[in-house]
C-alpha cells in the first residue's frame, strides 16, 4: 500500500503545518500549548490528536518535518499542556459535556497508544504480538539509544498513558460504545504494564456481553461513527488478549458495512441512533480496520476497500485518514499491495435483527427501515429521496412500523396498528384537582378504534414500487411525503417548477419527473385529495433543505407509488 502511505505522508505534513498555526502560544493563557479546534475550543482530546499526528511526522524520515526542532518544541509544549489539564487521578475532561470522564480518557489514550508502542518499540521496550497473539509487558530496553527528541516525547506520552489508564479504573460511562472503549484501553494497558487490576477492570465491562448482533450491527446503529469505534475496540481486545472472538464482531460489522456505502461515496447514516444520523460522512476512518482484518484473514474485498477509500479521498478532494503512525508501527503494510478496488455487485440484504434492508440495482441504492418514520430512502448518486407516511391519530403523528418482514428477495412488508383510546373519569374522587399531579396513568381507558397501516416495498426493474394501505378508520386526512434533495427541477406535462430545496407541492394526478440535469426520478401516479400537509401540532417537520412532494388522501386508502430511476 505504498501509494496510500505516500498520500498519508503528504496529508500528515499538512496537518502539522495547520497545527503550528492553531497552537496557543500566549504564555499567560491557561491553555498555553494546547491546540484550538475549528470552534476555538482548546481541550485535551483535540490537542492529543494534534500532538499524535505531529509526532508521527517528527519521527518519520520520509516527512519534511523529520527531527525538525521547531516541531519538537511544539509537540513537547502540547504534551505539557495535556499533562497539565489531566486531573490528579489521571482522567480528562471533555469540556463540552463530560468531566472526570473515563470514556473520554479512553478515547484520548487510544490515540496515544500506537505512538507510545512505536517509540517504546524503537527503544526495545515493546514487542508487537506474534502469531500466538496477546500483548507482552513492556520490558527494559535501551531508551538512551533513542534520539533525544524522541526520548523526551516517549517519556511524556508514557506518563500520560499510565496516569490515564489508572484513572479509568474508577470507571463510569454513558453510552454502549463507552464500555468497549474503556475495556479495550484498560486491557491493552493492563497487558503492557503488567497490571492485573486493569485487566480485571476490563473484564467487568466485557462480562455484559458484546452488543453486536448476528447482522454485524452494534446497539447504536451508528454507521457514521460508533461502528468503527466499536470495531477498533474489538480489534484491540483481540490483539491484547490473543482471543480472536472479539474481532469476530468487527469482521461481521465490516462485512455489513460493505453494503452501507452510497453511490456518492458517503455512508448511509439515517438508521443511526446517535449524532451522525443523516450527516454526510465518508468512510475513510474504516481504512485501518479493513486493512488489518483484510491482511490478517486474507479477505480480498477488505483490501480492495482500502483502495476504494483512497480513490474516494481523491474524488472528494479530502484528506486521507490520520493513520501514518500505523504504517510506522507495522512496516509490512507498505509492502502489501492489493489489486483493484472494491466493485460491489447488485445485492439485496435484509438484516432482520437490525430491521433494515439494503439493496442496489445498477446506479441506485435503496433502504427500507422498521421502526422509523422515514422508512424508505433511495439514492442514485446525485440525488436522494426520503419517504414517510404521516398524519394524526390520537398521539401518533406518523407511521413507524412495529413489524418488518421480507416476503421474497427484494420485497418487504411493514405494518403498524395504532391503538385508539380515551381516558375515563376516576371511579373515586382524586386527592387533588391539579391535573398534573393526578395519577393519570392509573385511569381506566375506553379503547378503539384502531388504525392499521401496511406498507409493501418491492424492487422492480429500474426502481421500486411502494404500496401504502390504511384501514380501520375512515376519513382521516393523511399524506405520503416524498422529500427530494440534490434536485433542481420538477416537471410533468402541465408544469416546469424550478426547485431550491424549500418547496411544498401537492400533485393531484399523473406522473412527475424530479431531476438535476444528471439524474432523475419518475414518481406516480400522484393523488391529492387535500392540502393538509403540515399536520397537527407535534407533527414531524418536513426534511430540511428538501423539495417535498405530497400525495394526499383520506383514510382508508390503498395506493401504489411507482419510483423509477433514470439518467437524464
Amino acid at each position: 500500500m505504498e501509494r496510500h502511505y505516500r498520500k498519508m505522508i503528504a496529508d500528515t505534513e499538512n496537518r502539522v503545518a495547520r497545527s503550528l498555526q492553531i497552537q496557543v502560544l500566549d504564555r499567560e493563557s491557561p491553555r498555553y500549548g494546547g491546540f484550538a479546534d475549528p470552534t476555538g475550543i482548546v481541550q485535551a482530546k483535540f490537542s492529543i490528536y494534534r500532538a499524535a499526528s505531529m509526532t508521527a511526522a517528527y519521527c518519520n524520515e520520509d516527512t519534511a518535518f523529520y527531527h525538525d526542532a521547531g516541531v519538537l518544541d511544539s509537540i513537547l509544549l502540547g504534551l505539557e499542556y495535556i499533562r497539565r489539564v489531566q486531573h490528579e487521578n489521571g482522567l480528562f475532561d471533555y469540556i463540552t459535556c463530560n468531566f472526570f470522564s473515563a470514556p473520554d480518557t479512553a478515547f484520548c489514550i487510544k490515540k496515544l497508544l500506537p505512538v507510545y508502542q512505536y517509540l517504546a518499540g524503537k527503544a526495545g521496550e515493546f514487542t508487537p504480538p506474534g502469531k500466538e497473539g496477546g500483548l507482552k509487558p513492556v520490558h527494559s530496553g535501551n531508551r538512551g539509544a533513542l534520539p533525544d527528541g524522541e526520548r523526551k516525547i516517549l517519556e511524556q506520552i508514557e506518563g500520560i498513558v499510565r496516569a490515564g489508564a489508572s484513572g479509568m479504573l474508577a470507571g463510569g460511562f454513558h453510552t454502549p460504545n463507552h464500555r468497549w472503549a474503556i475495556a479495550s484501553v484498560l486491557m491493552t494497558c493492563g497487558r503492557m504494564f503488567d497490571s492485573r487490576e486493569m485487566e480485571q477492570a476490563a473484564f467487568t465491562y466485557l462480562k455484559e456481553g458484546i452488543d453486536c448482533n448476528g447482522d454485524g450491527e452494534f446497539a447504536e446503529k451508528s454507521a457514521g461513527n460508533y461502528n468503527r469505534v466499536n470495531n477498533d475496540a474489538m480489534i484491540m481486545l483481540s490483539e491484547a488478549t490473543g482471543d480472536c472472538s472479539y474481532e469476530e464482531n468487527a469482521l461481521r460489522n465490516l462485512k455489513m458495512m460493505l453494503t452501507y456505502w452510497e453511490p456518492d461515496d458517503s455512508v448511509f447514516t439515517a438508521n443511526s441512533t446517535r449524532f451522525d444520523k443523516d450527516r454526510l460522512v465518508y468512510p475513510k476512518d474504516y481504512y485501518m480496520e479493513y486493512l488489518r482484518m483484510g491482511m490478517k484473514y486474507h479477505i480480498p474485498e477488505f483490501l480492495q476497500m482500502c483502495n476504494s477509500i483512497f480513490e474516494m479521498v481523491d474524488r472528494k478532494n479530502i484528506s486521507s485518514p490520520d493513520f501514518l503512525i500505523w504504517y510506522m508501527l507495522e512496516p509490512k503494510y507498505r509492502s502489501l499491495e492489493a489489486e483493484g478496488s472494491y466493485v460491489r455487485p447488485d445485492f439485496r440484504s435484509f438484516y432482520q435483527e437490525s430491521q433494515i434492508a439494503r439493496g442496489q440495482q445498477g446506479r441506485f441504492t435503496y433502504t427500507v427501515m422498521g421502526g422509523k418514520s422515514n422508512f424508505f430512502y433511495l439514492h442514485n448518486g446525485t440525488m436522494k429521496l426520503e419517504m414517510k407516511v404521516a398524519g394524526s391519530f390520537c398521539e401518533h403523528r406518523a407511521f413507524k412500523s412495529e413489524n418488518m418482514e421480507r416476503l421474497s428477495e427484494g420485497e418487504y412488508h411493514l405494518s403498524q396498528v395504532m391503538r385508539g383510546w380515551y381516558y375515563l373519569p376516576f371511579a373515586q374522587k382524586p386527592e387533588t384537582n391539579d391535573w398534573w399531579k393526578m395519577d393519570n396513568a392509573s385511569r381506566e381507558r375506553k379503547t378503539g378504534p384502531d388504525m392499521q397501516i401496511d406498507v409493501w416495498v418491492r424492487e422492480v426493474e429500474s426502481g421500486v414500487d411502494v404500496r401504502v394501505r390504511t384501514s380501520g378508520v375512515e376519513g382521516a386526512p393523511w399524506r405520503i411525503e416524498l422529500a427530494f434533495t440534490g434536485v433542481e427541477l420538477m416537471t410533468n406535462e402541465y408544469m416546469d417548477l424550478p426547485l431550491t430545496g424549500s418547496e411544498t407541492v401537492v400533485l393531484k394526478k399523473g406522473f412527475v419527473e424530479v431531476g438535476n440535469g444528471s439524474d432523475a426520478l419518475i414518481v406516480g401516479p400522484c393523488f391529492g385529495a387535500h392540502h393538509f400537509t403540515e399536520g397537527k401540532e407535534d407533527s414531524e417537520a418536513k426534511t430540511a433543505g428538501a423539495a417535498t412532494l405530497y400525495l394526499t388522501d383520506y383514510t382508508g386508502f390503498d395506493h401504489t407509488i411507482a419510483i423509477r430511476n433514470r439518467r437524464s
